[in-house]
This record gives structure tokens, sequence and C-alpha cells, in this order.
């Protein structure tokens, strides 16, 4: 995730895995080149102010509002961000949030933390069809990653989610008696990292791979439930064709334990970023995925993309393919918001298997 992604998704409301023009130039308004000697160190860096339009299919469209201070702390570290920002959409969900990404010492150090408070609605599938609800708590997350070679880290994270669901419209019954259990939590997750990033750019890489993993516990701080599980690896591949042109992968698995709760457990979409479906629509104990997108610039300003996706989830590895799988293919367009740093306004329209259109609208890329 970029820079400018994490101040913007961090406001969206984590809690329903969201995890976002006529004018982009004025709407994002970078103030570029602060410094005059050289392109790195915190005072050499680049306000952005960014009332960005979103589109997802968990939450709908709306309104992010961030404003962030990107600067690299040295010349070959990753691009650093502080920022804060609040989000509505046009079904009544809203969140507001701040966040820190930093990079120290040629990417030797990497400290990431995120607070916030969300009040989102979106539709939960279940066996007996989609049911509309209501979900509201706070957030926070921390990681602290070192790097012991200038590739690969090892580090800590820690989530803390105080959370609450309930049904969202007048006169619906109740969600299936197994959902529950999960409606009202207080969970402490913690858990161990990895990162063996090989790419030639952070905000958009054209060069390279990146392996990621993430191993954690989460512990229920309101009740005597047992503990749960949950391990996911992404694997990122880039390759240049030509200057203009690069070839993206995403693999992407992931495995969770029995006591996990639905909003924690794999999904197509969330785990693995992947456009086509809602979130909540393919949720289970483990999925697997694979992605592609071509990647063209047509200039300084404007790209490009082409991709396509399939995922499978399942209760367990050996019947992933039990409930067939799900694909989805699309288009988008790119507009690079700022001259110093690789970011761009990104538009998607995507068409899977089930026939149905989805449209995103967000900052930065998806892999």
């Amino acid at each position: 995730m970029t820079a400018t992604v994490a101040l913007i998704c961090g406001c969206i409301p984590q809690l329903a895995w969201a995890v976002g023009p006529d004018d982009v130039d004025r709407q994002m308004q970078p103030v570029e080149k602060l410094g005059k000697d050289t392109d790195f160190g915190f005072k050499n860096g680049s306000v952005v102010v960014a009332p960005i339009p979103f589109s997802n299919p968990t939450i709908g469209s709306g309104l992010a509002l961030g404003a962030g201070y990107l600067f690299k702390t040295d010349e070959n570290s990753n691009t650093s961000v502080i920022g804060a920002g609040a989000m509505r959409s046009d079904n009544g969900s809203q969140a507001a949030g701040v966040m820190a990404s930093l990079a120290f010492n040629n990417n030797h150090w990497l400290v990431s933390a995120f607070a916030g408070k969300a009040d989102v609605r979106y539709d939960l599938y279940t066996s007996l069809g989609p049911f509309p609800v209501h979900q509201d708590g706070n957030l926070a997350r921390f990681s602290l990653a070192y790097g012991v070679t200038d590739n690969l880290r090892f580090g800590g994270v820690m989530r803390y989610l105080d959370t609450s669901i309930s049904a969202d419209f007048p006169g619906l019954p109740s969600l299936p008696p197994s959902y529950d259990p999960d409606l009202t939590l207080e969970v402490l997750t913690a858990g161990f990292s990895a990162d063996w990033d090989r790419r030639n750019d952070s905000d958009y890489p054209t060069e390279g791979s990146r392996l990621t993993a993430e191993v954690t516990r989460g512990f229920f701080l309101n009740s005597a439930r047992a503990s749960y599980d949950k391990a996911h690896a992404i694997y990122d591949w880039y390759k240049p064709l030509n200057e203009s042109s690069t070839v993206a992968l995403r693999g992407v698995i992931c495995s969770t334990t029995d006591e996990t709760p639905f909003f924690d457990q794999c999904s197509i979409g969330a785990t693995d970023n992947m456009r086509g479906f809602n979130s909540t629509q393919f949720l289970d104990l483990r999925s697997t995925s694979v992605q592609a997108e071509y990647r063209h610039r047509f200039g300084s300003r404007w790209g490009g993309v082409v991709f396509g996706g399939v995922g499978w989830t399942g209760a367990k590895f050996d019947q992933l393919r039990d409930g067939g799988s799900h694909s989805a293919i699309g288009v988008g367009a790119r507009y690079r918001v700022s001259k110093k740093f690789p970011v761009d306004f990104s538009v998607d329209v995507s068409h899977n298997n089930l026939g149905d259109d989805q449209i995103y609208i967000y900052v930065g890329q998806r892999f």
C-alpha cells in the first residue's frame, strides 16, 4: 500500500474491509518541490490536501477528506506520510482517523500506526441471502519492523478492535444464529510479520517483487471465548515491458481457525484487494487468489490499466473448489496527481462471472 493509499484508506471503514473528477489538479492541491537542494528530508516533502471521491461495492460511493504530509527521511527509504482524514458514503457510513507510516535508515526501520472510529453499513451475505447490517466501533493498529538487510524485514503487529453489529433495516429479523457470537466483541490481536521487498519503488513499482506474510493470534477481551489464529501471505511481481508499460501479478493465500469472527475471516476482495466482488460476499476459513494487471503510461499524467483475477474460498484448502471459482475482469484510468511522487487517482470498472459490474474510485494502485 502506498503512503497516500494508507492515508485515504485509513479513513475508510476498516471494520467493513473498505480497504477507495472534473478537476483533479485543483482537488488534490499538491504543494510541489518544497525543498530546494535535495529530494529527501522532512523539510523537503509535499503537503497533499485530498478531497477524494471514492466508490466500492461494500459501502457505496462518497467522499474521503484527507490531509497528509509526504516525505522521505533519506534517499533510499520508502515514502513516509503523516496524516488525518474522514469519510462519508451515500449509504450513511462514516469514519475518521489519524495515521502515520514512517520509513527510516534506508528502510531498516518501518513504523506504522493508525487510530480511528467508524460507523458503517453494508450487506452481509449469509446462507439466507444478503442482510443489511450496521457495524460501529473503534480500531487501533501498530506495527514495527526491522530490516536485517536492505530488502528483508521482520516485525511485530498489534491491533485493538471494539465493535458491535446489528441488523440495519426496520422490521428485519435478526441475523442467523451462527453470527450471534460475533455481534459484540472486544479483540486484541498480536503477531509477527515478514516482508521481502525487492521492488524498485514503493508508490508505483515497475520492476521487482515483494513477498509479505503475517501470522497473528486474536484474544477476546470481553468473553472467555477461545482465541483464534490467522495467517496470510501475499506475493507481488512486476515486469517492465518497455519504458511506458508494466505487467503486475499478485498471488494470495489465507488461513484462519474456527473461532475467527466472520469479519476477520479470509475474503475475496478484502484479504487480496481483488476487484469485482463485495468484500462480504465470499468469506470463509481459507482462501486463495491470483490477479494480473497490465499498466500503461500515456504521458507524464495519464495512464490506463487492464486487469483480471480469480479466487476461491472454503472451510479447508481441499474444499476450495467446492464452491466454484470467483473471477472478474476490468479496465481502469489513472491520473498522476503529484509531479514529485508517482501517486495516481484511479477509476476502475470491473465485470465478474456472476454478471455484476462494479466501480472503484480510489488513490494509488490496488497492488
